[in-house]
Protein backbone atom coordinates (compact mmCIF):
# COMPACT_ATOMS: atom_id res chain seq x y z
CA UNK A 1 0.00 0.00 0.00
CA UNK A 2 2.76 2.42 0.94
CA UNK A 3 4.72 1.64 -2.19
CA UNK A 4 1.77 2.30 -4.49
CA UNK A 5 0.97 5.51 -2.64
CA UNK A 6 4.51 6.77 -3.08
CA UNK A 7 4.43 5.94 -6.74
CA UNK A 8 1.32 8.12 -7.05
CA UNK A 9 2.59 11.02 -4.94
CA UNK A 10 4.27 12.96 -7.72
CA UNK A 11 1.08 12.94 -9.74
CA UNK A 12 -1.04 14.85 -7.21
CA UNK A 13 -0.69 18.35 -5.73
CA UNK A 14 -2.18 18.91 -2.28
CA UNK A 15 -2.75 22.15 -0.37
CA UNK A 16 -3.75 22.53 3.29
CA UNK A 17 -5.26 25.69 4.87
CA UNK A 18 -5.66 25.90 8.66
CA UNK A 19 -5.11 28.92 10.89
CA UNK A 20 -3.64 26.73 13.64
CA UNK A 21 0.03 26.15 12.91
CA UNK A 22 0.10 22.99 15.01
CA UNK A 23 -2.74 21.39 13.03
CA UNK A 24 -1.10 22.44 9.76
CA UNK A 25 2.22 20.91 10.84
CA UNK A 26 0.44 17.63 11.69
CA UNK A 27 -1.30 17.53 8.28
CA UNK A 28 1.95 18.23 6.43
CA UNK A 29 3.80 15.57 8.46
CA UNK A 30 1.05 13.01 7.73
CA UNK A 31 1.14 13.70 4.02
CA UNK A 32 4.94 13.74 3.80
CA UNK A 33 5.13 10.49 5.75
CA UNK A 34 2.88 8.89 3.17
CA UNK A 35 4.82 10.20 0.21
CA UNK A 36 2.80 13.30 -0.73
CA UNK A 37 4.06 16.85 -1.10
CA UNK A 38 1.89 19.51 0.48
CA UNK A 39 1.77 23.31 0.47
CA UNK A 40 0.46 24.77 3.77
CA UNK A 41 -1.09 28.15 4.63
CA UNK A 42 -2.31 29.54 7.96
CA UNK A 43 -3.88 32.55 6.26
CA UNK A 44 -6.94 31.50 4.21
CA UNK A 45 -6.72 34.57 1.96
CA UNK A 46 -3.12 33.72 1.03
CA UNK A 47 -4.09 30.10 0.44
CA UNK A 48 -7.02 31.17 -1.74
CA UNK A 49 -4.74 33.35 -3.84
CA UNK A 50 -2.28 30.49 -4.29
CA UNK A 51 -5.09 28.24 -5.54
CA UNK A 52 -6.00 30.93 -8.09
CA UNK A 53 -2.43 30.93 -9.44
CA UNK A 54 -1.48 27.25 -9.23
CA UNK A 55 -3.04 23.89 -9.94
CA UNK A 56 -3.96 21.66 -7.01
CA UNK A 57 -5.84 18.36 -6.95
CA UNK A 58 -6.91 18.22 -3.29
CA UNK A 59 -7.55 20.81 -0.58
CA UNK A 60 -7.60 20.04 3.16
CA UNK A 61 -9.47 23.00 4.61
CA UNK A 62 -10.30 24.11 8.16
CA UNK A 63 -13.88 25.29 8.68
CA UNK A 64 -13.51 27.94 11.43
CA UNK A 65 -10.76 30.41 10.53
CA UNK A 66 -9.96 34.09 10.55
CA UNK A 67 -10.41 36.41 8.73
CA UNK A 68 -12.87 34.22 6.70
CA UNK A 69 -14.46 30.83 7.35
CA UNK A 70 -13.86 27.74 5.26
CA UNK A 71 -17.25 27.89 3.54
CA UNK A 72 -16.42 31.38 2.24
CA UNK A 73 -13.11 30.04 0.90
CA UNK A 74 -15.01 27.28 -0.90
CA UNK A 75 -17.55 29.75 -2.32
CA UNK A 76 -14.71 31.75 -3.89
CA UNK A 77 -12.94 28.64 -5.20
CA UNK A 78 -16.08 27.32 -6.87
CA UNK A 79 -16.37 30.53 -8.86
CA UNK A 80 -13.24 29.62 -10.85
CA UNK A 81 -12.52 25.97 -10.07
CA UNK A 82 -15.19 23.25 -10.13
CA UNK A 83 -12.76 20.29 -10.11
CA UNK A 84 -10.76 20.76 -6.90
CA UNK A 85 -11.44 17.95 -4.41
CA UNK A 86 -12.17 19.54 -1.00
CA UNK A 87 -11.90 17.83 2.39
CA UNK A 88 -13.29 20.01 5.17
CA UNK A 89 -11.99 19.83 8.77
CA UNK A 90 -14.22 20.69 11.72
CA UNK A 91 -13.40 21.10 15.40
CA UNK A 92 -16.55 19.23 16.46
CA UNK A 93 -19.36 17.48 14.63
CA UNK A 94 -21.91 19.91 16.13
CA UNK A 95 -20.01 22.77 14.54
CA UNK A 96 -19.93 21.25 11.07
CA UNK A 97 -21.79 23.07 8.27
CA UNK A 98 -25.21 21.68 7.38
CA UNK A 99 -25.49 18.97 4.74
CA UNK A 100 -27.25 21.40 2.40
CA UNK A 101 -24.20 23.70 2.50
CA UNK A 102 -21.79 20.81 1.89
CA UNK A 103 -23.82 19.69 -1.13
CA UNK A 104 -24.33 23.17 -2.57
CA UNK A 105 -20.60 23.95 -2.39
CA UNK A 106 -19.66 20.50 -3.77
CA UNK A 107 -17.51 19.63 -0.75
CA UNK A 108 -16.56 15.96 -1.20
CA UNK A 109 -15.88 15.04 2.46
CA UNK A 110 -15.46 16.37 5.98
CA UNK A 111 -13.66 15.11 9.04
CA UNK A 112 -13.51 15.99 12.75
CA UNK A 113 -10.17 17.15 14.10
CA UNK A 114 -8.59 14.84 16.67
CA UNK A 115 -5.24 13.81 18.02
CA UNK A 116 -5.46 10.65 15.93
CA UNK A 117 -5.15 11.22 12.22
CA UNK A 118 -6.31 7.78 11.04
CA UNK A 119 -9.65 9.01 9.73
CA UNK A 120 -8.04 11.97 7.97
CA UNK A 121 -5.51 9.66 6.34
CA UNK A 122 -8.26 7.35 5.06
CA UNK A 123 -10.27 10.27 3.67
CA UNK A 124 -7.21 11.69 1.91
CA UNK A 125 -6.47 8.30 0.34
CA UNK A 126 -10.10 8.00 -0.72
CA UNK A 127 -9.88 11.46 -2.24
CA UNK A 128 -6.73 10.57 -4.19
CA UNK A 129 -8.46 7.46 -5.57
CA UNK A 130 -11.46 9.53 -6.63
CA UNK A 131 -9.21 12.06 -8.34
CA UNK A 132 -7.39 9.25 -10.14
CA UNK A 133 -10.68 7.76 -11.32
CA UNK A 134 -11.88 11.15 -12.54
CA UNK A 135 -8.66 11.53 -14.52
CA UNK A 136 -9.28 8.16 -16.15
CA UNK A 137 -12.84 9.17 -17.02
CA UNK A 138 -11.52 12.40 -18.51
CA UNK A 139 -8.94 10.45 -20.47
CA UNK A 140 -11.66 8.21 -21.86
CA UNK A 141 -13.81 11.24 -22.67
CA UNK A 142 -10.95 12.94 -24.51
CA UNK A 143 -9.93 9.70 -26.18
CA UNK A 144 -13.41 8.90 -27.39
CA UNK A 145 -13.65 12.42 -28.74
CA UNK A 146 -10.43 11.75 -30.65
CA UNK A 147 -11.90 8.54 -32.03
CA UNK A 148 -15.04 10.31 -33.19
CA UNK A 149 -12.88 13.01 -34.71
CA UNK A 150 -10.63 10.61 -36.59
CA UNK A 151 -13.31 8.29 -37.98
CA UNK A 152 -14.39 10.66 -40.81
CA UNK A 153 -10.79 10.73 -42.05
CA UNK A 154 -11.07 7.02 -42.86
CA UNK A 155 -13.74 7.76 -45.42
CA UNK A 156 -12.03 10.71 -47.02
CA UNK A 157 -10.56 10.23 -50.48
CA UNK A 158 -6.95 10.52 -49.40
CA UNK A 159 -3.92 8.17 -49.45
CA UNK A 160 -4.26 5.32 -46.99
CA UNK A 161 -0.83 6.15 -45.56
CA UNK A 162 -2.09 9.57 -44.49
CA UNK A 163 -5.17 8.02 -42.88
CA UNK A 164 -3.13 5.49 -40.91
CA UNK A 165 -0.64 8.12 -39.79
CA UNK A 166 -3.52 10.23 -38.47
CA UNK A 167 -4.85 7.17 -36.60
CA UNK A 168 -1.47 6.66 -34.94
CA UNK A 169 -1.16 10.33 -34.06
CA UNK A 170 -4.55 10.17 -32.34
CA UNK A 171 -3.85 7.05 -30.29
CA UNK A 172 -0.33 7.80 -28.99
CA UNK A 173 -1.36 10.41 -26.39
CA UNK A 174 -3.74 7.89 -24.83
CA UNK A 175 -0.77 5.86 -23.57
CA UNK A 176 1.98 8.47 -23.44
CA UNK A 177 3.88 6.86 -26.31
CA UNK A 178 5.81 8.09 -29.33
CA UNK A 179 6.33 4.81 -31.20
CA UNK A 180 3.71 2.62 -32.86
CA UNK A 181 2.79 0.86 -36.09
CA UNK A 182 -0.23 -0.53 -37.93
CA UNK A 183 0.16 -3.61 -40.10
CA UNK A 184 -2.78 -4.76 -42.22
CA UNK A 185 -1.96 -7.62 -44.57
CA UNK A 186 -5.24 -9.37 -45.25
CA UNK A 187 -7.31 -6.59 -46.78
CA UNK A 188 -10.62 -7.59 -48.39
CA UNK A 189 -10.18 -7.59 -52.16
CA UNK A 190 -12.22 -8.53 -55.21
CA UNK A 191 -11.63 -11.98 -56.73
CA UNK A 192 -10.17 -11.69 -60.21
CA UNK A 193 -11.50 -13.29 -63.38
CA UNK A 194 -8.98 -16.14 -63.13
CA UNK A 195 -10.40 -17.14 -59.74
CA UNK A 196 -7.33 -15.94 -57.87
CA UNK A 197 -7.60 -13.40 -55.04
CA UNK A 198 -5.11 -10.56 -54.92
CA UNK A 199 -3.47 -10.11 -51.54
CA UNK A 200 -2.87 -6.56 -50.38
CA UNK A 201 -0.92 -5.09 -47.48
CA UNK A 202 -0.51 -1.70 -45.88
CA UNK A 203 1.95 -0.67 -43.20
CA UNK A 204 2.47 2.59 -41.40
CA UNK A 205 4.78 3.40 -38.53
CA UNK A 206 5.44 6.44 -36.41
CA UNK A 207 8.41 7.31 -34.22
CA UNK A 208 11.12 4.65 -34.46
CA UNK A 209 8.80 2.54 -36.64
CA UNK A 210 8.56 5.21 -39.32
CA UNK A 211 10.44 3.10 -41.84
CA UNK A 212 9.79 1.47 -45.19
CA UNK A 213 8.32 -2.03 -45.25
CA UNK A 214 11.74 -3.45 -46.22
CA UNK A 215 13.18 -2.27 -42.90
CA UNK A 216 10.14 -3.07 -40.78
CA UNK A 217 10.90 -6.75 -40.16
CA UNK A 218 14.40 -5.84 -38.95
CA UNK A 219 12.74 -4.17 -35.94
CA UNK A 220 10.89 -7.35 -34.96
CA UNK A 221 12.43 -9.74 -32.44
CA UNK A 222 11.07 -13.30 -32.15
CA UNK A 223 9.13 -12.53 -28.98
CA UNK A 224 7.34 -9.57 -30.58
CA UNK A 225 6.62 -11.63 -33.71
CA UNK A 226 5.09 -14.38 -31.59
CA UNK A 227 3.05 -11.87 -29.58
CA UNK A 228 1.63 -10.29 -32.75
CA UNK A 229 0.74 -13.77 -33.98
CA UNK A 230 -0.99 -14.61 -30.70
CA UNK A 231 -2.97 -11.36 -30.76
CA UNK A 232 -4.15 -12.13 -34.29
CA UNK A 233 -4.85 -15.82 -33.65
CA UNK A 234 -6.78 -15.34 -30.42
CA UNK A 235 -8.19 -11.92 -31.35
CA UNK A 236 -7.13 -10.64 -27.96
CA UNK A 237 -5.04 -7.79 -26.58
CA UNK A 238 -1.50 -8.86 -25.69
CA UNK A 239 0.38 -6.86 -23.07
CA UNK A 240 4.17 -6.97 -23.10
CA UNK A 241 6.75 -5.30 -20.84
CA UNK A 242 7.62 -2.92 -23.67
CA UNK A 243 4.22 -2.32 -25.20
CA UNK A 244 0.79 -3.55 -26.14
CA UNK A 245 -0.67 -5.23 -29.24
CA UNK A 246 -4.25 -4.85 -30.47
CA UNK A 247 -5.64 -7.19 -33.12
CA UNK A 248 -7.59 -5.69 -36.01
CA UNK A 249 -10.61 -7.72 -37.08
CA UNK A 250 -13.08 -7.49 -39.94
CA UNK A 251 -16.87 -7.73 -39.68
CA UNK A 252 -16.60 -11.50 -39.05
CA UNK A 253 -13.98 -10.93 -36.32
CA UNK A 254 -11.27 -12.49 -38.48
CA UNK A 255 -7.86 -10.91 -38.09
CA UNK A 256 -6.72 -8.54 -40.82
CA UNK A 257 -3.76 -7.06 -38.96
CA UNK A 258 -2.56 -5.51 -35.73
CA UNK A 259 -1.62 -2.27 -34.01
CA UNK A 260 1.48 -2.25 -31.81
CA UNK A 261 2.10 0.60 -29.37
CA UNK A 262 5.48 0.81 -27.70
CA UNK A 263 4.49 1.95 -24.22
CA UNK A 264 4.91 1.04 -20.56
CA UNK A 265 2.06 3.31 -19.46
CA UNK A 266 -0.88 1.63 -21.16
CA UNK A 267 -2.91 0.23 -18.25
CA UNK A 268 -5.51 2.97 -17.95
CA UNK A 269 -5.76 3.51 -21.69
CA UNK A 270 -6.00 -0.15 -22.67
CA UNK A 271 -9.78 -0.38 -22.76
CA UNK A 272 -10.00 2.86 -24.69
CA UNK A 273 -7.46 1.61 -27.21
CA UNK A 274 -9.47 -1.60 -27.64
CA UNK A 275 -12.45 0.52 -28.65
CA UNK A 276 -10.23 2.57 -30.91
CA UNK A 277 -8.66 -0.49 -32.55
CA UNK A 278 -12.09 -1.98 -33.25
CA UNK A 279 -13.21 1.26 -34.88
CA UNK A 280 -10.02 1.47 -36.93
CA UNK A 281 -10.39 -2.12 -38.19
CA UNK A 282 -14.01 -1.63 -39.15
CA UNK A 283 -13.25 1.64 -40.91
CA UNK A 284 -10.31 0.27 -42.88
CA UNK A 285 -12.28 -2.80 -43.93
CA UNK A 286 -15.27 -0.70 -45.01
CA UNK A 287 -13.10 1.78 -46.84
CA UNK A 288 -11.54 -0.93 -48.98
CA UNK A 289 -14.82 -2.75 -49.41
CA UNK A 290 -16.34 0.37 -50.91
CA UNK A 291 -13.20 1.36 -52.82
CA UNK A 292 -13.04 4.69 -51.02
CA UNK A 293 -9.28 4.78 -50.46
CA UNK A 294 -7.21 6.67 -52.98
CA UNK A 295 -4.37 4.18 -53.27
CA UNK A 296 -3.34 2.28 -56.37
CA UNK A 297 -3.83 -1.49 -56.27
CA UNK A 298 -0.34 -1.99 -57.63
CA UNK A 299 1.08 -0.17 -54.63
CA UNK A 300 -0.83 -2.35 -52.14
CA UNK A 301 0.07 -5.53 -54.03
CA UNK A 302 3.71 -4.46 -54.06
CA UNK A 303 3.66 -3.91 -50.30
CA UNK A 304 2.26 -7.41 -49.81
CA UNK A 305 4.98 -8.92 -52.00
CA UNK A 306 7.73 -7.00 -50.19
CA UNK A 307 6.33 -7.97 -46.79
CA UNK A 308 6.23 -11.63 -47.78
CA UNK A 309 9.83 -11.61 -48.98
CA UNK A 310 11.14 -9.70 -45.96
CA UNK A 311 9.20 -11.75 -43.42
CA UNK A 312 10.33 -14.96 -45.12
CA UNK A 313 13.91 -13.69 -44.85
CA UNK A 314 13.41 -12.91 -41.16
CA UNK A 315 12.04 -16.38 -40.40
CA UNK A 316 14.86 -17.93 -42.41
CA UNK A 317 17.34 -16.13 -40.13
CA UNK A 318 15.52 -17.53 -37.10
CA UNK A 319 15.52 -21.00 -38.62
CA UNK A 320 19.27 -20.88 -39.25
CA UNK A 321 19.80 -19.59 -35.71
CA UNK A 322 17.93 -22.62 -34.36
CA UNK A 323 19.99 -24.98 -36.53
CA UNK A 324 23.22 -23.28 -35.42
CA UNK A 325 22.45 -23.86 -31.73
CA UNK A 326 23.43 -27.53 -31.99
CA UNK A 327 25.96 -29.19 -34.29
CA UNK A 328 23.92 -32.40 -34.17
CA UNK A 329 20.79 -30.75 -35.59
CA UNK A 330 22.40 -28.60 -38.27
CA UNK A 331 20.61 -29.18 -41.54
CA UNK A 332 17.71 -30.92 -39.74
CA UNK A 333 14.97 -28.63 -41.05
CA UNK A 334 16.25 -28.86 -44.63
CA UNK A 335 16.27 -32.66 -44.43
CA UNK A 336 12.77 -32.75 -42.94
CA UNK A 337 11.57 -30.55 -45.80
CA UNK A 338 13.22 -32.93 -48.29
CA UNK A 339 11.69 -36.10 -46.79
CA UNK A 340 8.28 -34.42 -46.51
CA UNK A 341 8.43 -33.45 -50.17
CA UNK A 342 9.21 -37.04 -51.11
CA UNK A 343 6.24 -38.27 -49.10
CA UNK A 344 4.12 -35.61 -50.77
CA UNK A 345 5.15 -36.92 -54.19
CA UNK A 346 4.04 -40.41 -53.16
CA UNK A 347 0.56 -39.00 -52.54
CA UNK A 348 0.68 -37.33 -55.98
CA UNK A 349 0.39 -33.89 -54.45
CA UNK A 350 0.58 -30.93 -56.83
CA UNK A 351 3.42 -28.42 -56.99
CA UNK A 352 1.64 -25.91 -54.73
CA UNK A 353 0.99 -28.47 -52.00
CA UNK A 354 4.53 -29.82 -52.17
CA UNK A 355 5.84 -26.28 -51.81
CA UNK A 356 3.62 -25.82 -48.77
CA UNK A 357 5.06 -29.03 -47.32
CA UNK A 358 8.59 -27.87 -48.06
CA UNK A 359 8.08 -24.50 -46.32
CA UNK A 360 6.44 -26.19 -43.34
CA UNK A 361 9.38 -28.59 -43.09
CA UNK A 362 11.92 -25.78 -43.27
CA UNK A 363 10.17 -23.72 -40.59
CA UNK A 364 8.70 -26.43 -38.35
CA UNK A 365 11.15 -25.86 -35.50
CA UNK A 366 11.51 -22.04 -35.48
CA UNK A 367 9.64 -21.97 -32.17
CA UNK A 368 12.80 -23.34 -30.54
CA UNK A 369 14.43 -19.92 -31.02
CA UNK A 370 13.37 -18.96 -27.49
CA UNK A 371 14.28 -22.26 -25.83
CA UNK A 372 17.32 -22.12 -23.56
CA UNK A 373 20.47 -23.74 -24.93
CA UNK A 374 21.04 -25.75 -21.76
CA UNK A 375 17.73 -27.51 -22.42
CA UNK A 376 18.24 -28.04 -26.16
CA UNK A 377 21.80 -29.30 -25.65
CA UNK A 378 21.20 -31.41 -22.54
CA UNK A 379 22.55 -34.96 -22.87
CA UNK A 380 20.56 -36.37 -19.94
CA UNK A 381 16.85 -36.97 -19.59
CA UNK A 382 14.96 -33.71 -19.39
CA UNK A 383 13.24 -32.70 -16.16
CA UNK A 384 9.46 -32.30 -16.33
CA UNK A 385 9.66 -28.47 -16.38
CA UNK A 386 12.31 -28.59 -19.11
CA UNK A 387 10.20 -30.94 -21.21
CA UNK A 388 7.22 -28.61 -20.80
CA UNK A 389 9.33 -25.82 -22.28
CA UNK A 390 10.27 -28.00 -25.24
CA UNK A 391 6.60 -28.86 -25.75
CA UNK A 392 5.79 -25.17 -26.22
CA UNK A 393 7.94 -24.73 -29.33
CA UNK A 394 5.19 -25.74 -31.82
CA UNK A 395 2.90 -23.09 -30.35
CA UNK A 396 5.56 -20.40 -30.45
CA UNK A 397 6.52 -21.32 -34.00
CA UNK A 398 2.86 -21.12 -35.04
CA UNK A 399 2.52 -17.71 -33.39
CA UNK A 400 5.63 -16.36 -35.16
CA UNK A 401 4.17 -17.44 -38.49
CA UNK A 402 0.73 -16.08 -37.56
CA UNK A 403 2.02 -12.52 -37.27
CA UNK A 404 1.37 -12.17 -41.02
CA UNK A 405 -1.45 -13.75 -42.98
CA UNK A 406 0.60 -15.15 -45.87
CA UNK A 407 1.64 -18.17 -43.76
CA UNK A 408 -1.85 -19.01 -42.53
CA UNK A 409 -1.81 -22.36 -44.37
CA UNK A 410 1.51 -23.28 -42.74
CA UNK A 411 0.48 -22.40 -39.16
CA UNK A 412 -1.57 -25.54 -38.33
CA UNK A 413 1.15 -27.75 -39.81
CA UNK A 414 3.82 -26.21 -37.59
CA UNK A 415 1.56 -26.21 -34.54
CA UNK A 416 0.57 -29.88 -34.86
CA UNK A 417 3.70 -31.61 -36.15
CA UNK A 418 4.20 -33.22 -32.70
CA UNK A 419 0.63 -34.46 -32.33
CA UNK A 420 0.25 -38.26 -32.24
CA UNK A 421 -2.29 -40.17 -34.24
CA UNK A 422 -3.61 -41.71 -31.00
CA UNK A 423 -4.02 -38.31 -29.33
CA UNK A 424 -1.07 -38.62 -26.94
CA UNK A 425 1.05 -35.92 -28.57
CA UNK A 426 1.32 -32.18 -27.92
CA UNK A 427 0.49 -29.31 -27.71
CA UNK A 428 -3.27 -29.81 -28.18
CA UNK A 429 -3.69 -33.57 -27.80
CA UNK A 430 -5.78 -33.93 -30.96
CA UNK A 431 -5.83 -37.24 -32.80
CA UNK A 432 -6.53 -39.05 -36.03
CA UNK A 433 -7.67 -37.04 -39.00
CA UNK A 434 -8.27 -34.00 -36.82
CA UNK A 435 -4.55 -33.50 -37.21
CA UNK A 436 -3.76 -31.52 -40.36
CA UNK A 437 -2.75 -34.03 -43.07
CA UNK A 438 0.47 -32.20 -43.89
CA UNK A 439 1.32 -32.11 -40.16
CA UNK A 440 1.07 -35.92 -40.15
CA UNK A 441 3.57 -36.00 -43.01
CA UNK A 442 5.97 -33.60 -41.25
CA UNK A 443 5.66 -35.71 -38.09
CA UNK A 444 6.99 -38.80 -39.90
CA UNK A 445 9.72 -36.87 -41.73
CA UNK A 446 10.80 -35.15 -38.50
CA UNK A 447 10.96 -38.39 -36.50
CA UNK A 448 12.83 -40.20 -39.25
CA UNK A 449 15.54 -37.55 -39.48
CA UNK A 450 15.88 -37.52 -35.69
CA UNK A 451 16.42 -41.29 -35.74
CA UNK A 452 18.97 -41.02 -38.53
CA UNK A 453 20.99 -38.27 -36.79
CA UNK A 454 23.46 -38.26 -33.94
CA UNK A 455 22.06 -36.63 -30.80
CA UNK A 456 23.63 -35.64 -27.47
CA UNK A 457 21.95 -38.53 -25.71
CA UNK A 458 22.51 -41.31 -28.33
CA UNK A 459 24.15 -42.31 -31.59
CA UNK A 460 22.16 -42.31 -34.80
CA UNK A 461 20.13 -45.37 -35.71
CA UNK A 462 20.73 -47.34 -38.87
CA UNK A 463 18.30 -47.11 -41.78
CA UNK A 464 16.93 -50.54 -40.93
CA UNK A 465 16.44 -49.60 -37.25
CA UNK A 466 14.77 -46.31 -38.20
CA UNK A 467 12.34 -48.04 -40.55
CA UNK A 468 11.50 -50.54 -37.82
CA UNK A 469 10.86 -47.71 -35.31
CA UNK A 470 8.52 -45.97 -37.77
CA UNK A 471 6.53 -49.12 -38.44
CA UNK A 472 6.27 -49.76 -34.70
CA UNK A 473 4.74 -46.31 -34.28
CA UNK A 474 2.33 -46.61 -37.21
CA UNK A 475 -1.25 -46.17 -36.01
CA UNK A 476 -0.21 -44.82 -32.61
CA UNK A 477 2.35 -42.04 -32.95
CA UNK A 478 2.10 -41.81 -36.73
CA UNK A 479 -0.52 -42.00 -39.45
CA UNK A 480 -0.15 -45.59 -40.70
CA UNK A 481 -0.83 -44.62 -44.31
CA UNK A 482 1.86 -41.93 -44.26
CA UNK A 483 4.34 -44.42 -42.77
CA UNK A 484 3.41 -46.99 -45.42
CA UNK A 485 3.93 -44.51 -48.24
CA UNK A 486 7.27 -43.44 -46.78
CA UNK A 487 8.41 -47.06 -46.44
CA UNK A 488 7.70 -47.51 -50.13
CA UNK A 489 9.62 -44.32 -50.97
CA UNK A 490 12.59 -45.50 -48.91
CA UNK A 491 12.60 -48.78 -50.81
CA UNK A 492 12.09 -47.44 -54.34
CA UNK A 493 13.38 -43.85 -54.62
CA UNK A 494 16.93 -44.15 -55.97
CA UNK A 495 17.89 -40.55 -55.25
CA UNK A 496 16.77 -40.83 -51.65
CA UNK A 497 18.50 -44.19 -51.15
CA UNK A 498 21.81 -42.81 -52.48
CA UNK A 499 21.51 -39.82 -50.18
CA UNK A 500 20.86 -42.03 -47.15
CA UNK A 501 23.69 -44.40 -48.01
CA UNK A 502 26.02 -41.43 -48.32
CA UNK A 503 24.95 -40.19 -44.87
CA UNK A 504 25.37 -43.63 -43.31
CA UNK A 505 28.88 -43.83 -44.72
CA UNK A 506 29.96 -40.62 -42.99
Amino acid sequence: MRKNRRELSDEFRIIAIDDEQGILDSIEALLNRNGYMCEGFTNPLEGLEDIRKNHYDLLVLDYFMQPIHGEEVVEEIRKFNKELYILLLTGHKDLAPPISTIKSLDIQAYCEKSDRLDQLQLLIESGIKSISQMRTIQQFRDGLQSILGSVPKIYQLQPIGSILEEILIQLLPMVNSEDAFILVDDIPSIEQSNGQTEHKSIYKGIGKYKVEIEEFTELLDPELMAAIGQARTDMTVIKRPDGIIFPLGDETNSAIGAIYVNSIDADEGTKLLEIYAAQVASSISNAFLHSLVNTKNEELNSTYAQLKVRYMDTIEVLRLAVDAKDEYTQGHSDRVAYYASKIGESFALGDEDREKLRIAGVFHDIGKIGTADDILLKNQKLEKAEYEQIKRHPIKGAMILSAVSMFQDIVPIVRHHHEHYDGKGYPDGIKGEKIEFFARIISVADAFDAMMSDRHYRRRLSLLESKWQLTQGAGTQFDAEVVGRFMNVLDTDQELRERLELNEGE
